[in-house]
């Protein structure tokens, strides 16, 4: 473990009077809960809190921390002890996504914390997709306050943007406590909340039936579904590619001339394309035609046959032709 990381736990580390506080404040500084006045707060119930399928969805997240920064010599052990100040998200955000942000390595007081989290969210948020942060399922007043809830919600969210192929534990669901504090008192209603879906990971959304050809199945599946499917496909393109500087942002656009289809079949089966084989710099649609012509054929030499696809559907950007070519190669490498 890194000296920068034994310092940063020595200085930030607080210990609460638990005895103070009945089981829903367990580790909650009351001038934390005060500053809550007024807003409408969730807080997962005790209960809930041994439930197997939350243990699960914290433990695959600590690893995927863990495993993401471990050239940094970091090392999370709790989520709600290790992400409440900023550093693993920052140190997140610039392996994930490169973004470098001038912030402190290590903010010690609560005011320095809060300053940085609000510089790290704004990134964070802006990758995610968030116009509007007031709809977000976190903020930087609950992540500082080692909100469990909030710091899940985020994590999820990271994870099925930068690394949708990673497997969560699906349909893990919590009971909460909706909190109302006011000056009369404390309001308070029953409800659950979702953390995970029922086809939360890329290969749970293709795998419900063999009967009907998958694309298919998830064209007919809602967009945050289809998308997260074209994100881990996305990702295992890019993975695949990075050896030869090459980086795929748009599915339709890049494949629909066959030469980095061609090159990531290569990658893929570990073989050369001769360079005289197919056009490198296509120039019209006859040589683009030609490209995915040889690389449709290719699919077919080494077992994926690709039905029902035309090399003109590939050409003419249908996301359908597309992904089917796409998915049969991710399916077959996926755990390679």
């Amino acid at each position: 473990m890194s000296q920068v990381w034994i310092a940063r736990r020595a200085a930030c580390h607080t210990a609460w009077d638990m005895e103070d506080f009945p089981d829903m404040y367990q580790g909650k500084d009351p001038e934390d809960i005060e500053s809550f006045q007024g807003e409408r707060r969730k807080i997962i119930q005790p209960t809930s809190l041994k439930d197997p399928k939350l243990e699960k969805l914290k433990s695959v997240l600590v690893n995927w921390i863990n495993s993401t920064l471990k050239e940094e010599h970091i090392v999370v052990q709790s989520l709600e002890e290790d992400i409440f100040d900023g550093l693993i998200l920052h140190h997140l955000l610039g392996r994930l996504a490169g973004v470098l942000l001038s912030v402190d390595e290590i903010a010690v007081t609560s005011a320095a914390q809060t300053r940085k989290l609000e510089v790290i969210l704004e990134a964070l948020n802006e990758k995610l997709g968030l116009q509007d942060s007031s709809l977000s399922r976190w903020s930087v007043k609950l992540i500082h306050s080692k909100d469990l809830l909030a710091t899940l919600h985020l994590l999820v969210a990271m994870v099925r943007c930068f690394q949708p192929n990673l497997e969560l534990p699906p349909n893990v669901r919590v009971e909460v406590v909706l909190l109302e504090v006011n000056r009369s008192g404390i309001k308070s209603e029953k409800e659950i909340e979702i953390l995970t879906d029922e086809s939360d990971s890329a290969t749970d959304a293709l795998s419900s039936s063999d009967s009907e050809d998958p694309i298919e199945q998830l064209l007919k599946l809602e967009p945050h579904k289809i998308n997260t499917v074209k994100r881990a496909i996305m990702h295992f393109v890019n993975k695949k590619m990075s050896t030869l500087g090459l980086q795929v942002t748009d599915m339709e656009k890049q494949f629909s001339d066959g030469v980095i289809l061609l090159l990531l079949i290569g990658q893929l089966e570990g073989f050369f394309v001769p360079l005289y084989d197919f056009n490198i710099t296509p120039v019209n649609a006859t040589e683009m035609l030609q490209n995915v012509t040889v690389a449709l054929d290719l699919l077919n030499d080494i077992g994926l046959p690709t039905t029902n696809i035309e090399p003109q559907d590939i050409v003419s950007q249908d996301v359908t032709a597309t992904l089917k070519v796409l998915y049969a190669l991710f399916k077959k490498h996926k755990s390679r």
